[in-house]
């Protein structure tokens, strides 16, 4: 009997599953889908694919809501079932979110939607069996508008220097119609309905089982001709220059700093003949900029801009700019022909909704669209561009036109439909990152081009707070903690279910954890000085660290010479140059609020007058763009936030020049946060390693430091570790 009942009771329970779908055949494809997005972000963040799959899935519950309320011939008991059956989506929506609080405002009624996005809902609607309009099956991406090069906001801090309309008085038919840019129709292509962006960042993410990103290039060429009397290039340098002079004009030179990516574009350029160029540089190296202008191209003219450009020279080979000034001369640069264009450290530009982002982004797309042949020269440097996530790679790439954000450009859309293949096959993922290397990532290791190079070491040395400076710096981060985990327990109290999944133990919810964590972390951001968070505490710790760090400091000076000493804080360095000063040692300081001029002479005595023992650096000013080799030595006296701003300043010396092995010294703060930031540094090294250099590395979350310490502190005040 038992057995006969039982198949009876499947087959009802079929039988009515179907009615269901029968009366709102949308909801099942939506409840598969925002599974499959949980799926997703229960294994890390969102990428690309998914997050336009979480707006559309929002979108759809909206609208499905809508119909099901206002059809009045829907039966009463069926809208009941259909409308809990979507708030069962939206339920887990709201769950993905708090997973994930970047996603909130993709739930937005007001939130632009792209052409993919309008895909995908036709795509569901038509599975779902629904009658579309003729203007809803035919979905074309929109033909791109060139930008003004000025926004609204910035009309007004235009500078026009005197010497740029002497240029233009003299040179009257350079001025260009920038009001008819040309357009080339793209070809349809195969991969045209594919959501592509994501697929692209995850064959890096994964490292699809590739080798280091860097294109192939040709072999070195017998004879030097590039290089000025009295100087050579090495050889992992000729061989990017041979690529140029082959016809390549966009790059993301991606060597590891201290190769030598400053004379390589220059020289690019020469080769190139892209002039003038723009070098769009961090303010602390733009004197240096300067120099290796005058040392690598003397036949050509390069001019430093400053302030509103009063002292510029208009008829210059080779301007430079800091990213802080652009503002001001993005009408004038726009409007003089340039042919190349040159960003430094070019992880400045990752956060696309800054103006500095905007600016550099919009200033690179006239060049392009202004240049003969739409083919201007556009490098962007940096040792460093991944720093969380791979998606950091999307500024750059739209800076050098391989996408625009949504999808892959022309040129890199031809590589990847010549594949055959789509993200559906497995064997897509390693073919699209090399279609997106060739398109010119050219990344070395100092191991592999430098083999003469000294090694480098990472030393971590352990210190005692226990002061009573350290007792109340231990107290302040037991109050933050239990903080987190009281706002931890009231919104498990709130929800009264354990329904949200739990990575960590019966006890703790992983994703209540990160939403305390982020919560914090955006009033931390948005507090005043007076206030206690993460980033006040970590400011006493080195604060706390300062005396220690700086009498460790005088004591290597005294036993191996001339040592580079970083902090992040102003304070922290001030009160490491007045114990330097009691101690009898002659010191150079690099920080922000320096002109160029002044930063400069500094760095020149440290490299060349011996009696200079120690150069005392802000972590922020001084950790992009400098040479300080004539130490070996560096005494970390905070920590970053991030593992790439680690490497920059450890590679100020540890870069060609160098003839001693490095040791850089962090001076860390026991039985404090500061180890855990310690170890969250390291942990971020796997990305670039997997992602860059096809190294065989787990790659850490991709949470930032500040985030993921956040979260250690929260799970640590519940007992969790």
């Amino acid at each position: 009997m038992p057995s006969t009942a039982q198949p009876q009771l499947h087959r009802r329970r079929k039988q009515s599953s179907a009615r269901r779908d029968d009366d709102a055949p949308l909801i099942p494809i939506l409840a598969r889908k925002v599974r499959e997005v949980e799926a997703k972000a229960q294994r890390g963040k969102l990428g690309p694919t998914n997050r336009v799959k979480f707006q559309v899935i929002a979108f759809l519950v909206r609208e499905e809501r809508a119909r099901v309320k206002n059809d009045t011939t829907v039966p009463d008991a069926v809208r009941s079932e259909s409308l809990k059956r979507l708030d069962g989506v939206a339920t887990i929506l709201a769950k993905t979110a708090a997973r994930d609080t970047s996603l909130i405002q993709l739930l937005e009624v007001d939130q632009a939607t792209s052409p993919v996005a309008r895909r995908m809902r036709r795509d569901w609607l038509l599975e779902s069996g629904a009658e579309l309009a003729p203007d809803e099956l035919i979905i074309t991406d929109a033909a791109p508008v060139l930008a003004p090069v000025v926004p609204p906001a910035l009309a007004e801090k235009q500078v026009v220097p005197p010497a740029i309309e002497a240029r233009q008085l003299a040179n009257p038919f350079l001025a260009p119609d920038l009001d008819r840019p040309v357009r080339r129709e793209n070809p349809r292509r195969r991969l045209d309905g594919w959501e592509l962006m994501g697929p692209l960042y995850k064959a890096f993410e994964t490292g699809a089982g590739g080798g280091a990103a860097s294109m192939e290039l040709p072999p070195v060429p017998e004879f030097d001709r590039l290089s000025p009397k009295g100087r050579e290039i090495m050889a992992h340098q000729s061989r990017f220059l041979e690529s140029v002079r082959d016809g390549h004009r966009t790059f993301l030179l991606a060597d590891e700093p201290g190769l030598g990516k400053t004379a390589q574009s220059l020289l690019a350029a020469s080769v190139a003949g892209a002039y003038p160029l723009l070098a769009v540089v961090p303010n602390v190296v733009k004197m240096n900029w300067a120099r290796e202008v005058e040392r690598w191209t003397p036949h050509r003219r390069a001019t430093v801009i400053q302030g509103d450009g009063a002292t510029l020279d208009a008829f210059a080979d080779i301007f430079i700019v800091n990213y802080e000034i652009l503002d001001r001369h993005l009408a004038w640069l726009s409007s003089i022909g340039l042919r190349g264009m040159v960003v430094d450290e070019a992880h400045f530009i990752k956060n696309l909704s800054s103006q500095r982002s905007q600016n550099v982004l919009t200033l690179a797309g006239r060049i392009r669209e202004m240049t003969p042949g739409g083919n201007p020269l556009l490098m962007a440097l940096t040792g460093t561009p991944l720093i969380n996530d791979v998606e950091d790679f999307d500024a750059i790439w739209r800076f050098l036109g391989w996408t625009n954000g949504e999808k892959p450009g022309p040129e890199l859309m031809e590589k990847l439909d010549s594949t055959g293949m789509t993200p559906a096959d497995k064997a897509f993922y390693p073919e699209a990152r090399e279609a997106v290397i060739s398109m010119g990532i050219v990344r070395r290791k100092k191991k592999d081009v430098a083999a003469d190079l000294p090694d480098k070491l990472i030393a971590d040395l352990p210190v005692e707070l226990d002061d009573e400076f350290g007792r109340s710096i231990r107290d302040a981060e037991r109050e933050l903690g239990q903080r987190l985990a009281d706002r931890y327990r009231r919104i498990v109290t709130a929800r009264g279910d354990r329904g949200m999944g739990n990575s960590l133990g019966d006890d703790i919810d992983a994703d209540i954890v990160r939403l305390v964590a982020q919560n914090e972390l955006d009033e931390s951001k948005a507090a005043g000085a007076g206030s206690e968070n993460v980033f006040t505490m970590v400011r006493k710790i080195g604060q706390a660290k300062a005396h220690l760090a700086a009498d460790y400091a005088v004591q290597l000076q005294r036993a191996v010479g001339k040592v580079v000493f970083f902090a992040k804080h102003i304070d922290v360095m001030d009160a490491a140059e007045a114990h330097f000063a009691s101690a009898g040692l002659k010191t150079i300081s690099i920080r922000g609020d320096q002109t160029t001029a002044n930063r400069q002479d500094g760095i020149d005595a440290f490299n060349n007058d011996p009696s200079v023992g120690i150069a005392v650096c802000s972590l922020t000013a001084a950790g992009v763009g400098l040479n300080l080799q004539a130490a070996s030595n560096v005494v970390l006296a905070e920590l970053s936030w991030t593992a790439a701003e680690q490497t920059q300043a450890i590679d100020r010396v540890h870069r060609i020049g160098q003839d001693e092995p490095v040791t850089a010294w962090r001076i860390i703060a026991a039985h404090t946060i500061d180890t855990k930031i310690a170890e969250l540094i390291d942990s971020k090294q796997g990305l670039s390693l997997r992602a860059l250099d096809g190294e065989a590395v787990d790659p850490a979350s991709s949470d930032s430091v500040q985030l993921s310490a956040l979260m250690h502190l929260t799970r640590r005040a519940l007992g969790g570790e």
